[in-house]
Formats: structure tokens, sequence, C-alpha cells
């Protein structure tokens, strides 16, 4: 019984690599795991269109939203690794979602193999003008005050930025009330109409917003200053060093696909992120590109998941 199992083995060994070399042949199909319209969706079509023209075979969008992104993602683990389905991630779901969800149905670096990183949008402290607090340090004064008192939206339990609100409270050692939103779009339009003072969000959504003075930011949850606010100081130059919070966009596949189709995609993709048109495009959206390689994408997967996992565990956050 062994010797046509072993067979088999070599046989799969052998037309691996010329299958590697013939990448790619026809369609590909990339799942965005979020509905169309989205930030994850708008970062996904600009690089399925310029990859697409690299490989010189149509790239497919399959928009699989549910569940914060699980739905598209487990669709994806679950797919032949031959090169043929990619996905689009984002901290949330290569992070927060395999910490948080009971049954996810995949584990990021067991199931999925990274690509690359695609770009970064940061998470913004942000406020209606009326609003009495003008920086971080005021909002960290005024929760200390009247612990519990003060509200902060943010967007539904579990996103990076709900997330990122329940790590402000336990780094800076404050109590406050998390107002969550079903979305980023009635978020927004409570905070314009100052139903809630402070909100927490991805920059993207807010952006014009900022930049109109209709709203304020008080502070970037990044390591460095967005480019799009180049006047709005970081956490750390706010006074909270260490407190960095995000939403990373990269690219995976499932896991087994042969390395070289992985180096291939990856080097097309880090080429088509540095190129000008695309850098502007991100930009436009409130990111900053962030090219990688595949061994950097799994480093930034493992501090992401470590910081969220250890912040879910704390919280003993969990939905079914």
């Amino acid at each position: 019984m062994r010797l046509p199992v072993c067979l088999l083995a070599a046989l799969c060994l052998a037309v691996s690599p010329a299958a590697a070399q013939d990448y790619p042949n026809k369609p590909i199909t990339m799942i965005v795991p979020f509905p169309a319209g989205g930030g994850v969706d708008v970062i996904g079509r600009i690089v399925a269109e310029k990859l697409s023209a690299a490989l010189g075979q149509p790239i497919v969008i399959d928009n699989r939203g549910g569940a914060a992104g699980v739905v598209g993602t487990r669709v994806a683990a679950r797919s032949a690794p031959d090169g043929y389905t990619l996905v689009m991630a984002t901290s949330g779901t290569s992070a927060i979602n395999p910490n948080l969800y009971v049954n996810p149905g995949y584990h990021t670096l067991k199931d999925l193999s990274p690509i690359g990183l695609i770009s970064s949008t940061p998470i913004v402290l942000m406020a209606h003008p009326s609003a009495p607090q003008t920086s971080l340090a005021d909002v960290i004064a005024s929760a200390k005050r009247e612990p519990g008192k003060l509200n902060i939206g943010t967007p539904p339990p579990g996103t990076s930025a709900q997330l990122a609100g329940e790590l402000l409270k336990s780094m800076a050692g404050i109590d406050y009330t998390i107002v969550t939103y079903r979305g980023t779009g009635p978020l927004t339009t409570d905070l314009l109409g100052g139903h809630v003072k402070l909100a927490l969000n991805v920059l993207a959504p807010a952006m014009s917003n900022l930049q109109s003075g209709s709203l304020k930011a008080l502070a970037v949850l990044a390591a460095k200053r967005s480019s799009l606010l180049p006047n709005v100081p970081t956490t750390a130059e706010a006074g909270l060093p260490g407190f960095e919070s995000g939403l990373n966009y990269g690219l995976l596949a499932p896991v087994g696909t042969p390395r070289e189709i992985i180096d291939r995609i990856n080097r097309e993709l880090r080429v088509i992120v540095a190129s000008a048109e695309v850098r502007a495009r991100i930009a436009a959206d409130g990111g900053d590109p962030m090219p990688s390689t595949p061994e950097e994408y799994v480093a930034d997967i493992e501090r992401e998941d470590a910081k969220w996992g250890a912040l879910i565990r704390k919280l003993n956050l969990k939905v079914e």
C-alpha cells in the first residue's frame, strides 16, 4: 500500500514546480471578505487592476461579506492552494477575528500564507468642534476627573477601532463609556451632529470632514504622523508612548500555495504598491503604502495577534 502513496507524493512534488513556472494560465479570484464599496474593497480593486496587468490574467473580485470578514476569509482558507485564490486581509481578519470568534474556521498563519502588506490606515481620535477636549491629554484628564461619564463613539464591537478604545482605557489607566455604532456611517453622522462629541475610527471615512474642519483630529494612533494629517500628533507625541492602533491591509493565499507563486505575486505587489499612481490612490483613501516581503508580513501578523489576543483575553471577549 505504501508504494502508490509514495509515487503519488513524488508526482505532486514533480508537478508543483512546473505548475508554478506556468503560473498563471487562467483567471484568478481575489476574495474580498467585505461588501463592495468599503475601504477593503477599494484597496482590493486597486491592487487587482494592477496585478492583473502584471500577471497577464484577469483577477475577479469575489465579495464575500459576513461576520466582520470571517466568512470570506474562511472560504479562502479552505480553497485549493494553487495560486488561483487570493484573499484581501486586514488586521481585523488576520489578528482580531481568530482571537475574538469562538470558531472562526481558520487560524491565519496555520491556514493562510502571507504574500505581502499593501497599506496601513491609522485610527484617529477625533471630536466635534464643540467638544471641550482639544487633545489626547484633555481626553485622559476628563476621563480621570469623572470616570465612566465621558462617551467615545466607535464602530461595532470587535472592530479595530472599538478595541483601540479598550486598549486606550487599559494603557492610560482610565475609564469612559464606549458607545458602539452599527457602522462608520451612523457613527460619522452622529459625530457631525454633535450627538456624540468624541470618536475613534479609521481615517478614511472621516478624512474629508477632518480636512474641511467639520471635525477635528486630536491624535493619530500610529507610530508616525499621517501624511494626510501632518499637524496632528501621534499618541506617543501626545503623551502616551507605546500605544499604537491602525488597520493594515495585505494579501494572503491558502497555505500550501507554492513558494514560487507567493514570491512571484509578492514581487509584482511590491512594484505596484511602490508606484506613484497607486501610492496616490492609497493616500486618497486615507492610507499609507506599506510594501513588504512575505516574512515581514508574517511578523506583522504575529505582532498584531499578540497585542489583540492579550487584550481580548484580558477583557474576556468572545463572539459566537
